[in-house]
């Protein structure tokens, strides 16, 4: 196809009256300015719209809306950790993903719908004229299906998964803008609740998440104003009846709400990526509060994302290099969750703090999916036996029979065990007669400051002394 530009002048000559023409071939031109209006509109990468023809899609489809009474739905698809993809596999094998997912989308939408690029690992769906809720859902459903597909790129076979949130008309939204920033609050709630999910907006999530990113803004603030303060509760050398370390507990002093627990804070620093900051601060601020104590152990959560983010060993040799702690004395403890997601790259990081010194501990055992094979994977030293066990002790359930396996499990295993939640004499002495080396609980001591701490541990109270 050629096109051509044709010129056409008058021309005079005494009475007669004639024309002059030119004609220029211009496809060239043309066909660059073609191309330019595509790049303008469309994704590089996918050939997808991109972020700018969304909103202009949905200004032409809520006009239709307003004179035909046609239904859109604008669906909001998130890749959960894509990141992770594109640094352990390299950006090449990532583009590729992005664009099989791209075809993958379109043919979702197909035949009703437009498929954009909004970003990243983000993607937009935009349904015409749907039918009612069920048919929104449906498609969902269908979107997450496939993107958990296994996609073969080379010799690499990658698993993806998605998140989904959902904005429809009438209700959640008028103007263009307020449908993807109704479906995109819809989209956080769907990752805050687990991944490979759906949520449809609904109107109490505004308030909701205006009141998360409250909490996020101040926490960030907290960490500046030193607003945070550590809390340590005693663990117990069930036979020897002494104190064998703390459990380092942060704690909030909000100076409006006052104190806020850690299951309001912990969920919104982890989802920020505050957590990596966070944990580095107790870590720095715990090892500085007991170096003076040196016949306890220091016991420090870490937190899944830390150890996902990486540079854990990196942390941990700095801060023991500027505060001067024993890493001999030092214990980090993980949850069950680090052993299902990315086992590997976690291994490696644990392997270089125990290179230091410091022992790994496993908390919260027995609430997770965790195959017993990781136990003998991980460079685990302790295993912590969850509270929920140990409050079935004597009652009708399977308490009592957990806790003697896990026991014999860790001692199989060259392992320590310690028991979360002890709050009476009749627990202590099963967990005595069982075999447990140690154990904490409101039994022994609740929580406290560190000048609290000091003179508990100046004068041990009768508890501590074996049943």
């Amino acid at each position: 196809e050629r096109w051509t530009h044709l010129r056409v002048a008058p021309v005079g000559v005494g009475d007669d009256l004639g024309f002059v023409a030119s004609m220029d071939d211009v496809t060239e031109q043309r066909q660059l300015g073609d191309a330019l209006t595509y790049q303008a509109r469309h994704d590089l990468l996918t050939g997808l719209l991109n972020r700018s023809m969304v909103e202009e899609r949905l200004r032409e489809y809520l006009d239709r809306a307003g004179s035909h009474g046609a239904r859109p739905a604008l669906l909001f698809v998130d890749l959960d950790d894509f990141k992770d993809i594109n640094d352990s596999l390299g950006h090449l094998v990532g583009d590729k993903v992005l664009t099989a997912m791209a075809d993958r989308l379109y043919a979702c939408a197909q035949p009703h719908g437009s498929v954009a690029r909004f970003g990243g690992d983000e993607f937009v769906v935009i349904q015409t004229a749907v039918q009612d809720v069920a048919a929104v859902e449906l498609l969902a459903r269908r979107i997450l299906s496939v993107v958990e597909m296994p996609f073969d790129i080379g010799v690499e076979r990658v698993l993806v998964t998605a998140s989904i949130g959902i904005a429809m008309l009438p209700g959640d939204g008028a103007i263009s803008g307020r449908l993807l920033q109704n479906a995109d609050i819809a989209l956080d709630r769907a990752k805050s609740e687990g991944r490979g999910s759906f949520r449809f907006f609904e109107r109490d999530m505004d308030a909701r998440l205006q009141a998360r990113k409250a909490l996020e803004r101040d926490l960030r603030l907290a960490i500046v104003r030193q607003e945070l303060e550590l809390f340590y509760q005693p663990k117990i050398d069930l036979k020897k009846g002494r104190v064998s370390g703390v459990e380092a507990l942060v704690r909030w002093n909000h100076p409006e709400r006052g104190m806020v627990s850690p299951a309001d804070f912990i969920g919104v620093a982890e989802e920020t990526g505050l957590i990596v900051e966070l944990g580095a601060w107790v870590l720095r601020r715990a090892c500085t509060d007991i170096r003076g104590h040196r016949d306890i152990e220091l016991a420090v959560n870490l937190s899944p994302v830390q150890l996902k983010r990486g540079g854990i060993a990196e942390m941990v040799a700095d801060i023991i290099a500027e505060t001067g702690f024993d890493p001999d004395r030092l214990e980090l403890e993980i949850t069950e969750s680090v052993m299902i997601e990315g086992a590997e790259a976690a291994i490696a990081e644990l392997r270089h703090v125990k290179d230091m010194g410091a022992r790994i501990a496993m908390d919260d055992f027995g609430t997770g999916y965790s195959s017993l094979s990781y136990l003998n994977r991980f460079p685990f030293d302790k295993i912590k036996i969850d509270r929920s066990f140990v409050m079935d002790l004597g009652k009708r359930g399977n308490g009592a029979a957990i806790v003697k396996a896990v026991v014999g499990i860790g001692e199989s295993l060259g392992m320590t065990i310690c028991a979360e939640g002890v709050e009476t004499i009749e627990q202590r002495r099963f967990l005595e007669q069982a075999g447990c080396h140690e154990a904490q609980g409101y039994y022994f001591a609740k929580p406290m400051p560190l000048a609290q701490l000091t003179g508990f541990l100046a004068e041990p109270t009768t508890v501590l002394a074996p049943a």
